[in-house]
């Protein structure tokens, strides 16, 4: 029989989360069932949960930033076992037989990935994300989290790590490279952290120089407000790789000046309108402009043991069940430093 576990549901397009439960499939040959420790918000979680990237699937439950402990195998899993820490990012299935999936790269899965929250499995039922307690899953979509990670900050690894992982590796971040950082959020505070990890010199473009101290802790040499268009003189074709996390919209050809030749920018936030640019921008010093998402399941794995290695965890704020109306309010006025994580022992009724 499917397992009834207590979560946090927004019944309707913003609305308050309210406890209750969901039911979790039984574990089958093939899956795992993990016992939720901690949930991060995604300022993506956000946007789905008040309807802002098109229409949801309601009731919802968003946590794409999953981290937990192994509770029980199927009887043909080879990859964990009880007791082993887990973590689950941001889809749990696909097709599996495209030629996306079989280059390890899921996250172009061509027959579309299931989504770990607001999607439906391939049999049309939905899915419920990580503000919960408990989540079934089939092995090949759960990640291993190394110990030296602690929990709380691993989850947020399993979306923001990996969303800026991903291009980092992709456009050649190391050593001799110089890389920007736009925006200081939830995102781009890992990105500085792994880009100078992997040995490149590290920029920081933001808005403001508010957050110019946590920006050099972290791993940046120079820090660079964006609302001083001196910023865009002093930094004139310098950057080899220029990663944007946030999704306000941007004066991109002011951006891409700062590109050296053969230069990317590279897009992982997400702006809801149109941005434009002149081709100018772009054929003045053979530059590039592209964007990225996720990562497969094996860069991911490849991105939790480089954190691992390196000491790498998100920077983040725990909190409670009680919190997370509060928390998306936070999220969206950029007052976290720099990611919410849900200690979901807070979420059962008796725990209010």
């Amino acid at each position: 029989m499917p397992t009834t576990v207590p979560a946090l549901i927004a019944e309707t397009p913003g609305a308050s989360f309210t406890r209750s439960t969901i039911e979790r499939r039984d574990v089958g040959p093939n899956d795992v069932a993990i016992d939720i420790a901690y949930a991060g918000i995604c300022h993506s979680d956000i946007h789905q949960a008040r309807e802002e990237w098109g229409a949801g699937i309601f009731p919802m439950v968003p946590g794409h930033e999953i981290a937990g402990i192994v509770t029980e195998v199927g009887s043909d899993v080879t990859k964990h076992k009880v007791g082993d820490r887990v973590g689950i990012g941001c889809f749990v299935d696909s097709c599996r037989e495209c030629e996306n999936c079989l280059a390890g790269e899921e996250q172009f899965c061509l027959k579309g990935n299931v989504a770990t929250y607001n999607g439906r499995q391939y049999s049309g039922e939905e899915t419920y994300g990580g503000y919960s307690t408990a989540i079934v899953a089939d092995e090949n979509y759960v990640l291993s989290i190394p110990e030296g990670i602690d929990l709380d900050v691993a989850a947020p690894l399993l979306c923001a790590g990996i969303t800026t992982y991903s291009p980092l590796k992709h456009w050649g971040a190391g050593p001799g490279k110089k890389v920007a950082i736009v925006g200081m959020g939830g995102l781009g505070h890992m990105g500085v952290k792994i880009a100078a990890a992997l040995g490149a010199e590290v920029t920081v473009l933001s808005q403001t120089l508010s957050k110019k101290e946590d920006g050099l802790r972290l791993g940046a040499t120079d820090y660079f407000a964006t609302s001083d268009d001196e910023t865009f003189k002093k930094n004139s074709k310098r950057f080899d790789l220029i990663i944007n996390t946030v999704s306000a919209d941007l004066p991109i050809d002011k951006y891409l000046s700062m590109l050296t030749l053969d230069g990317s920018m590279v897009f992982v936030g997400l702006p809801e309108k149109p941005q434009t640019f002149r081709v100018f921008s772009l054929t003045g010093g053979r530059r590039s402009l592209a964007g990225s998402n996720i990562g497969g399941i094996r860069e991911t794995q490849e991105m939790l043991n480089f954190c691992a290695e390196h000491g790498l965890g998100a920077d983040v704020e725990v909190i409670g069940a009680d919190q997370v109306d509060e928390a998306y309010e936070r999220v969206v006025k950029s007052d976290v430093r720099y990611r919410f994580v849900i200690d979901t022992a807070t979420i059962p009724e008796n725990a209010a």
